[in-house]
């Protein structure tokens, strides 16, 4: 459904640029990269030692073999889900901080950040009680073997005390970036990398005096670090707050937005995270459909997927906040010429990341003591991953940081759901239970649905009615 068009030329007048000297006509570029230093470089290295969470617990528990590799990867798969609805209001809190504080005003962007912690805060105490109370059900619904069902109910249980400190941590860290205090958090993600690290090698094999707990000890020193993580960076908010230069305004009352008007905006995203969520639990289904094996294998890619994604992420959030702030003050040609600039430099990122990929995959699946098949198959899986990366990161800024910035959540919501439940959940049942191909060229074949969502972004894009002012 690609429209044909003319390619665009941005000429300096609808760039938004002054006809002037050149130190003139190089500012909006010194803008931009100023904020993209400031924004995009610590959220992108906060994100990727996040992702370092999920290496070094698979690296340690890949020590324990393939049943306890499968069994952490499916209790994080339903936990993603958690973290993509959670996330879901920090973007809709990130919209809201960005555009006010474009407007200057930010006492209804202290508002909109207090609101939305309100709303994270209640989610994650929701998706505590269902893994507290029901975890083995939970795990059944991807895999039958009751021995990883047992492990991962336990592991499941035990990542549950994560949910709050998480949401906290991803509200303050959305109001830090968007007063652009990026580095605060990337501090907060080195400090609980290393808690991570150490605790991981302490409870895991048993160290310092302690019993060897194997996955349960990668449970625990995953909250440990995520709770350090929220404490961090909360003390950096106050810190910011008692200098005066960015006050926090709490208020839960809305000046500018009506109920009505908060839940447009927040309805379509949390939909469509959940449902993009529930439609990536389906494609971890039919993994398991497939095996242990296969969901040893692309349990072990899942990492270094989200280490590439993550490194990248931080130009998606970049996206939000400078493009939010254009659109608050209605620069809208600035608005658009810097997200071509934006989706330039991830498309170039994400090739270069692709092809340091194809070239270290081996050494990244060596690492793991398992059976030398499911080595070739994470392997492959990597292969399907590096072709489809470009694809996904343009996704990631377009849906998850241009389009948004402006409210335009229901179009983001559209395009997501049709790319994963009329292309991608189809095409995966379609290649695993009807002509039982490998996970490989699943994974591979239903991944195309990224394609189909990139087309649609683009037309949408050019045509520029997701820009549009809050106020």
């Amino acid at each position: 459904m690609e429209e044909t068009k003319k390619n665009e030329t941005i000429t300096e007048e609808n760039m938004g640029i002054d006809q002037g000297t050149e130190t003139e006509a190089k500012e909006p570029n010194e803008r931009l990269m100023n904020s993209v230093r400031k924004i995009a470089i610590p959220v992108a290295a906060q994100c990727m030692l996040q992702s370092s969470f999920s290496i070094i617990d698979q690296i340690m528990i890949g020590q324990l073999g393939s049943t306890s590799i499968a069994a952490v990867g499916l209790a994080a798969k339903f936990s993603s889900i958690f973290s993509v609805v959670v996330a879901a209001v920090g973007t809709v809190a990130g919209i809201m901080i960005a555009q006010y504080i474009g407007a200057g005003d930010k006492k209804e962007s202290g508002r909109g950040f207090t609101v939305n912690l309100l709303v994270a805060a209640a989610i994650a105490i929701i998706f505590m009680a269902l893994c507290l109370g029901v975890p083995q059900h939970i795990i059944g619904l991807y895999v039958k073997d009751a021995s990883t069902i047992q492990e991962a109910a336990v592991y499941l249980r035990i990542i549950s005390f994560t949910f709050i400190p998480i949401a906290g941590s991803t509200l303050v860290s959305t109001w830090l970036r968007c007063n652009e205090k990026a580095s605060i958090p990337l501090i907060a993600s080195l400090a609980a990398v290393v808690c991570n690290t150490g605790l991981n090698y302490i409870l895991i094999f048993g160290k310092l005096g302690f019993a060897p707990m194997g996955s349960r000890g990668a449970g625990y020193a995953t909250v440990a670090s995520q709770l350090a993580n929220f404490l961090i960076m909360l003390v950096g908010m106050l810190v910011v707050n008692r200098r005066g230069n960015h006050p926090i305004y709490l208020s839960a009352h809305l000046q500018k937005m009506t109920a009505r008007e908060y839940l447009m905006i927040l309805f379509p995203i949390l939909v469509n995270e959940f449902l993009w969520s529930l439609g990536e639990n389906v494609y971890a289904a039919i993994y398991g459909h497939l095996g242990t094996d296969s969901v040893a294998a692309m349990t072990l890619t899942n990492p270094i997927q989200g280490l590439m994604i993550g490194a990248l992420s931080g130009l998606a959030g970049a996206a939000g906040v400078i493009i939010g702030k254009q659109l608050g003050k209605k620069n809208f040609d600035r608005a658009y010429a810097d997200a071509r600039k934006l989706l330039l430099m991830g498309l170039v990122g994400a090739l270069a990341l692709s092809v340091l990929l194809l070239a270290m995959r081996g050494l990244y699946v060596g690492i793991y003591r398992v059976d030398e098949s499911v080595k070739q198959t994470a392997s492959q899986i990597l292969v399907a991953f590096a072709i489809i990366c470009p694809v996904k990161v343009l996704n990631m800024i377009l849906g998850g940081g241009i389009i948004r910035s402006g409210g335009d959540t229901k179009t983001v919501m559209c395009i997501d759901l049709t790319g994963t439940w009329i292309f991608g959940v189809p095409l995966g049942l379609l290649t695993a239970y009807v002509f039982h191909l490998s996970i490989p060229y699943v994974y591979f074949i239903l991944s195309l649905e990224e394609v189909i969502r990139l087309l649609i972004s683009l037309v949408i894009f050019r045509r520029k009615k997701w820009m549009q002012n809050l106020s």
